[in-house]
């Protein structure tokens, strides 16, 4: 079966050879008891389920691309590979991830533990080459791993790559103006998202993504939105664009669904897996801000914030959050998101939390109390 953008998933009664890979790395993960299988039931169902909730993915028991690459990642080890830097194609995988954090460890600058390896992790690499008397290529091949495997950090613990961004929120100053943030309305094209009430996900996205970019304009803010009204790309393509930019902030907009009417609320994500310890802490901040002002400014039942590993979190540069901001299959929340004015108090919401993310403490407000009017221009 094809995902609206073309892509291929794979579900309960599929069969063939890609079936077939999948279930492999399944049972070389230890998620799948061994033997020859080549059809996806119900075990291969679960299996996919207990790894996606182990990597901080959408739990669906079905591998659409994002967990097919999370599949394929998982089964590489420090070691296994050469790892270089590749423009067009950066390498992914578990072993750039402990590359990354032996690197942060050892006290090389690495942006993230993402498990890209990107120009920071090439940078981070030459530098310990240089430091260890090796040929600085920014390839870790065997030299470059022996001298991983010997040398040890001098002192554990603590988190310099939180310290570098909370220095690069500082630094950017308080003011809004002359700051760059990517709006991106989920779904889109022939991609409606959920449906519910008289209500797509889509249209309600794009809907308050205009509504926020007009806002953060009126404040000096170059405001992009990720995609056209009439288009749908997927959340590689969105996070690209989002780098292009060179973007301070990024915010996903959402809203969720479910089989079960009684379903509602919002909630808001960041970049992290407990599996790994990597996170996004100004993605984290970010987060808690975005949903405690809308919380405290409308009637949504609070779903907390959650950290997670999907593409756009993952793959952007800057900090990033994704909301699903409640259910139109709930008629509840559906009624309040049909609703102009409950949008314009959401878009506020949005505005004000991304103020907040670069306020200093003494110049902070309360949750639920800072106006469009006041913000810092």
């Amino acid at each position: 079966m094809e995902a609206p953008n073309g892509a291929r998933i794979y579900r309960i009664g599929d069969s063939g050879e890609a079936v077939a890979e999948i279930i492999g790395k399944l049972q070389r993960l230890g998620l799948l008891a061994p033997g020859p299988r080549s059809v996806y039931d119900e075990e291969t169902a679960h299996a996919v389920r207990g790894f996606q909730q182990q990597r901080g993915l959408m739990i669906d028991g079905i591998v659409g691309p994002q967990t097919y690459r999370a599949i394929d990642d998982a089964r590489w080890r420090l070691g296994d590979r050469l790892l270089t830097y590749v423009v067009s194609h950066p390498l992914t995988g578990d072993d750039v991830v402990a590359l990354q954090a032996k690197l942060q460890e050892l006290g090389f600058a690495v942006a993230r533990v993402d498990g890209i390896f990107g120009p920071d992790t090439q940078r981070a690499v030459t530098e310990f080459q240089r430091n260890m008397g090796l040929p600085a290529d920014g390839t870790c091949g065997p030299s470059t791993f022996k001298a991983l495997q010997r040398i040890r950090p001098m002192a554990t613990g603590g988190r310099p790559d939180a310290l570098r961004a909370s220095e690069a929120v500082r630094a950017a100053g308080p003011r809004l103006s002359g700051k760059t943030v990517v709006i991106d309305p989920g779904h889109g094209g022939f991609d409606y998202g959920w449906e519910g009430f008289g209500l797509r996900e889509s249209d309600v996205a794009y809907d308050l993504a205009a509504r926020i970019e007009g806002r953060l304009g009126a404040t000096g803010v170059r405001a992009y939105l990720s995609r056209g009204r009439d288009q749908g790309p997927d959340e590689l393509a969105r996070a690209a664009f989002a780098n292009e930019t060179d973007a301070n902030l990024c915010v996903s907009l959402h809203t969720d669904g479910s089989a079960n009417p009684e379903a509602q609320g919002v909630a808001t994500y960041y970049y992290g897996t407990d599996l790994h310890g990597a996170s996004s802490s100004v993605g984290e901040q970010f987060a808690g801000l975005v949903q405690r002002e809308i919380v405290a400014r409308t009637d949504l039942l609070n779903c907390r914030t959650h950290q997670k590993t999907w593409d756009l979190l993952r793959r952007t540069k800057m900090p990033a959050v994704r909301l699903e901001i409640g259910y139109v299959t709930n008629p509840h929340d559906a009624s309040r998101l049909a609703d102009p004015a409950f949008r314009d108090v959401v878009a506020e919401a949005i505005v004000v939390a991304i103020q907040r993310v670069y306020l200093p403490p003494e110049q902070d407000a309360a949750t639920g109390m800072l106006r469009f009017g006041q913000l810092t221009v």
